[in-house]
């Protein structure tokens, strides 16, 4: 149960109501935090028209490689509902939904079933998300040398974008729509506070 009224398409007004009719063309259904930021018209357009332009422009990294980085983020803020959008956009593109969802494991940025560049954003993920953020010189130089200066730019934006929205939506109260048939947020342990020694195990 949302932690505000979500405005119904009445109350949308015309802008509100095309986005809404998009986005029911597009995914089935109006997500809630659509109807959650509805209430500020203002900041409702900034984000369409930046996540709309964002879209477009990431398109250095392989979609998989994008994908997962945001589950892997929302699953470490703990967003059911991001990580529910996000397996749909995930199995939509004919990926495969148990290589997606062990990702969401404590120690998958160890796991040998990920490759070496997917581990390496796995962990890039953890340190960005962690509070406070991890992210050391040798993982940055790390991720350059594997996907060039504008890859490393575009994958921290995604992941820096992602903690904003999985935020937003746990602190609104936004939970999963059912977008994808396994929608829970995994048994990990969300955005864990680390010492200056180091990040926690996992």
């Amino acid at each position: 149960m949302s932690r505000i009224p979500l405005v119904p398409d009445r109350d949308a007004g015309v802008l509100g109501r095309l986005a809404y009719a998009y986005a029911r063309r597009r995914f089935g259904e109006v997500p809630e935090p659509f109807r959650a930021l509805r209430h500020h018209p203002g900041l409702f357009r900034t984000s369409a028209i930046a996540e709309s332009l964002a879209e477009r422009a990431a398109t250095v990294l392989p979609a998989r490689f994008r994908d997962l980085a945001v589950y892997r983020t929302a699953t470490q803020v703990g967003c059911s509902w991001c990580v529910d959008f996000g397996e749909m956009l995930w199995l939509r593109q004919g990926l495969d939904g148990d290589h997606l969802r062990r990702a969401a494991a404590d120690g998958a940025p160890d796991d040998p079933d990920f490759d070496d560049d997917e581990r390496a954003i796995l962990a890039y993920a953890d340190a960005m998300t962690a509070q406070p953020p991890t992210v050391t010189d040798a993982q940055v130089a790390d991720l350059d040398t594997r996907l060039g200066h504008a890859g490393l730019v575009e994958l921290t934006y995604l992941i820096a974008v992602e903690n904003q929205r999985a935020r937003m939506n746990l602190a609104l109260g936004l939970h999963t729509q059912g977008f994808a048939a396994s929608c829970e947020v995994p048994a990990t342990s969300p955005v864990r506070a680390v010492s200056s020694a180091g990040p926690s195990p996992g």
